[in-house]
């Protein structure tokens, strides 16, 4: 196998080399440089003209949309760039604090956040040109550390790898086509391992995952079990991996290269002892009679004195196991893991740029509001993303009608440019009819730049 080695009983694989060739990276320099620049309030616009998603914040009462758009959209940047109900009123001229306020009581809530994401990313995922970024059958998980702006009662937990101060973490699922189609709000010391099955199951939106990815965090043995069980590949990047030990069904000895690895035997009997009990509980998740991460931390409260536990745990040994030799065997596994779990960081890269006020902390006190800081946040990022892909392509168009653009190249580009967004200064909001700059809706592109020239 190359690149893997065993000395002493400790394994040992070589780094993947990254892969983006020079030329990727200045092609993309060079498409991002054609994209008009925009206002976020002009942008967050035309993607509602696009998707119509203003419409699915209905009034909690009646049902209604909102009359004025632009109010509650002044309502959404005011989650999702963390300026708050006060500040944007002072900051924009077509509402004042009352109608902000008014408008986010009645028609701003989880459930229409849900639903307008979905509308977003059903519309990402349909575009040609997202295509490029990904199969459209794997994803990724990740949480984003938030600082809190005080020690309340739900930030009090402090979670060392994040340094000494409270916060919360945002865990979003991304597609491999950068749609961001699920994100919950979790306490710093949360294990993530217990809600990567939360968003596979109940997205509803047409993201169809087939092999999920997560880091470190989301490996368990319980989530290699029932993520076998309901037909998902989990292919997590393995940390500590000269620490990793192998179960097998017969005794270490008969496998002597592999002996130091091998930690013990899978316990078949206690499994096939259990197996209509996990059948009960695998079907109970399937159909949303309770949730993943429900039944998985009652699971983990009482591991040893839980027979239903104990033989989910042998069975994920068996599932990790066998997931870890593929992993040593796999370079393009690790390497497609590595990939995924990138797009994930380059995602979190794009929030944080976008969650620019108040020093990027959360600093509302209740989970309601703490949540919509998160929902908001993640939709303002998924509008981003859409309207990226549509004006990448079209950049990718105009490119090739005087050169030639290879679609190897493009395949290493992403829709999570935010350079030429102007998130910050007054929120402004155009007349409707102005929005739009040419007879196709969209905006010219500005003159491709010429190619960078090696010195001689």
């Amino acid at each position: 196998m190359p690149g893997v080695t065993v000395d002493k009983g400790v394994l040992k694989i070589a780094p993947i080399e990254k892969s983006t060739p020079p030329e990727a990276e200045a092609l993309a320099e060079r498409l991002y440089a054609m994209l008009p620049r925009i206002r976020v309030t002009d942008l967050l616009a035309e993607v509602a003209g696009w998707t119509l998603f203003p419409e699915l914040f209905t009034h909690l009462r009646t049902g209604e949309a909102v009359a004025d758009h632009r109010i509650l959209m002044a309502g959404l940047l005011a989650d999702g760039l963390n300026l708050g109900l006060t500040r944007m009123a002072e900051a924009c001229s077509i509402a004042s604090l009352g109608q902000l306020a008014w408008t986010s009581d009645w028609h701003i809530r989880e459930e229409t956040y849900a639903l307008a994401l979905r509308r977003l990313v059903n519309q990402q995922q349909r575009e040609p040109f997202a295509a490029i970024f990904g199969s459209g059958i794997a994803s990724s998980s990740d949480g984003q550390f938030f600082q809190a702006g005080g020690l309340g009662r739900d930030a009090g937990r402090l979670n060392a790898h994040y340094g000494q101060q409270s916060g919360f973490k945002v865990y979003t699922h991304l597609s491999d086509r950068y749609g961001p189609f699920f994100t919950k709000l979790i306490t710093a010391t949360a294990s993530e391992a217990l809600h990567v099955l939360d968003a596979l199951l109940y997205h509803q939106s047409e993201v169809q995952t087939r092999r999920h990815h997560t880091d470190g965090g989301g490996d368990s043995e319980h989530v290699f079990a029932l993520c076998s069980l309901l037909g998902f590949q989990f292919a997590p990047r393995i940390p500590d991996l000269k620490h990793r030990r192998l179960y097998s069904f017969d005794k270490s000895s008969n496998y002597p290269t592999l002996e130091p690895l091998i930690a013990g035997r899978i316990n078949v009997d206690l499994i096939r002892a259990h197996w209509s009990d996990i059948l009960r509980v695998v079907t109970s998740i399937r159909t949303g009679t309770v949730t993943a991460s429900l039944i998985m931390r009652q699971l983990a409260s009482y591991p040893r004195q839980n027979g239903v536990a104990a033989a989910l745990r042998e069975l994920g040994r068996l599932e990790r196991s066998l997931f870890t030799l593929e992993w040593i065997n796999d370079p393009q596994l690790r390497r497609a893991t590595g990939q995924e779990l990138n797009k994930g960081e380059s995602r979190n890269s794009l929030a944080r740029a976008v969650f620019i006020h108040r020093l990027g902390e959360i600093r509302d006190r209740t989970y309601e509001n703490q949540q919509h800081r998160a929902c908001g946040l993640n939709l303002l990022v998924t509008a981003i993303i859409l309207w990226n892909t549509r004006y990448l392509e079209r950049s990718v168009t105009a490119l090739r009608q005087t050169e030639d653009v290879p679609d190897h190249l493009l395949a290493h580009l992403s829709p999570l440019g935010w350079e030429h967004v102007n998130l910050t200064g007054d929120y402004v909001w155009r007349a409707r009819q102005s929005m739009s700059e040419n007879t196709d809706g969209l905006r010219p592109l500005r003159p491709a730049p010429e190619p960078a020239r090696k010195a001689a």
